[in-house]
């Protein structure tokens, strides 16, 4: 028999602290039986709903829910695992999750944590793998100084600028890949902020290197022709392969492809098939026409069953050994990926003079500023090779001359 649960959250108006908040109070229930965990959440007294249980600042607010939302998860997994579940079991289990780090590497975890759960809730794990790596940065520069770890109060504005060169010289790491770790660094610093072990973030005044005009990789025409000649044998490379092929030919990222379904798929009029599909990364909707050989390709999949995703794909971490295979029978020297692919399809669209206006909703951008970068690069691709020319030329005529 399931028990009967619920969450209160209420405050204390008689213990206001100098600051002139109060902390907010949790009190579990179950089957009649209460116990009660201080959240470390505070706020002013008129920032309180009595009503809805709830309080008025957005940032306060969202924490609230966040730390609801983990006590019914907690519930639910000590429920299914254990078959029975008390207030105290409950309370035991937060407690102990949520005790205030006092050290940076120990916040690092706690929030690497917090991001294993979202990122299953999201069903995306590339934040939370991306941390692991932010996390070993930042235990291999505390190593360089002879430290395990160091005191959140420890951390100082040098501490942040010595990080930095580190990164670049040590690890020689671009702008860009020292910026990401930096916003890690200030992510922890600014929890530590929020759960009241540090009055500031003593790294905000470091500096983020400037970064270069981005430079998109992607999937020439040439490649997207080899590419669809060199069938793999194995199911799984193929199914990768035509998959990689399919995003050439459309523009969508693995994460669109993968819950591409029968109903995005369309017919005009005319009998002429497109995609209908909100991104997942940005929400927004692109409209694409298929591409002949993108037909061909879905035909092979899930086309009627409306339940089931079009592509039986497995996760992108899982099938990138089989594209890197394919960078490789390119000769390519860097990493082949997806995010290429969709860059390619729309350098193909720029050189085939469709508009910007067309591009930017076939690919579902937001903006179309980031439609226009593909413009620049067939600029810079044009320009270049007329400098070939050029210089091929003047070599001609310098031979003729003597």
């Amino acid at each position: 028999m399931r028990s009967t649960f619920s969450v209160l959250f209420y405050i204390n108006r008689s213990r206001i602290k100098a600051d002139g908040t109060t902390a907010i109070i949790c009190r579990i229930t179950i089957d009649g039986k209460n116990t009660v965990i201080t959240t470390g959440i505070y706020c002013k007294p008129e920032d309180w709903n009595i009503k809805n249980g709830t309080v008025r600042t957005v940032r306060e607010k969202l924490r609230l829910q966040e730390y609801r939302k983990y006590i019914e998860q907690i519930y639910e997994e000590i429920l299914r695992t254990q078959g029975v579940v008390s207030a105290e079991i409950i309370k035991n289990r937060v407690t102990k999750q949520f005790v205030v780090p006092t050290h940076l590497l120990q916040m690092g975890e706690i929030e690497r944590e917090r991001l294993r759960i979202r990122s299953k809730e999201i069903n995306s794990i590339s934040t939370y793998r991306h941390s692991k790596y932010f996390q070993k940065y930042l235990a291999d520069y505390l190593t360089s100084m002879g430290k395990e770890d160091i005191a959140l109060d420890e951390v100082s504005e040098d501490f942040g600028k010595g990080y930095k060169a580190f990164l670049m010289k040590n690890k020689n790491f671009s702008s860009t890949q020292t910026n990401r770790c930096l916003c890690w660094l200030n992510r922890l610093l600014y929890l530590a902020v929020d759960n009241e072990m540090l009055r500031s973030n003593p790294c905000e005044e470091v500096e983020y290197e400037k970064k270069p005009s981005p430079k998109h990789k992607y999937v020439t025409r040439e490649e997207m022709k080899r590419i669809m000649e060199i069938p793999l044998g194995d199911g799984r490379a193929e199914l990768g392969r035509r998959a990689f092929i399919f995003s050439c030919l459309t523009g969508l990222a693995y994460a669109d492809i993968k819950q591409l379904h029968p109903r995005h798929i369309e017919t005009t009029a005319e009998g002429r098939r497109f995609i209908r599909i909100n991104r997942k990364k940005t929400g927004v909707e692109a409209v694409i026409p298929l591409h002949p050989i993108a037909e061909q390709i879905l035909d092979l999949y899930n086309t009627t069953d409306m339940h089931n995703p079009v592509f039986p794909l497995p996760s992108r971490d899982s099938i990138w050994h089989e594209i890197n295979e394919i960078g490789v029978i390119l000769g390519r020297t860097d990493d082949l990926s997806y995010h290429q692919a969709r860059h390619g399809f729309g350098v193909l669209l720029i050189s085939e003079s469709i508009s910007i206006e067309s591009i930017a909703k076939m690919m579902g951008h937001s903006n179309i500023t980031t439609t226009q970068g593909y413009a620049r690069i067939t600029e810079d691709k044009i320009s270049k090779e007329m400098d070939k020319l050029i210089e091929k030329r003047s070599r001609t005529n310098n031979n003729v001359a003597v």
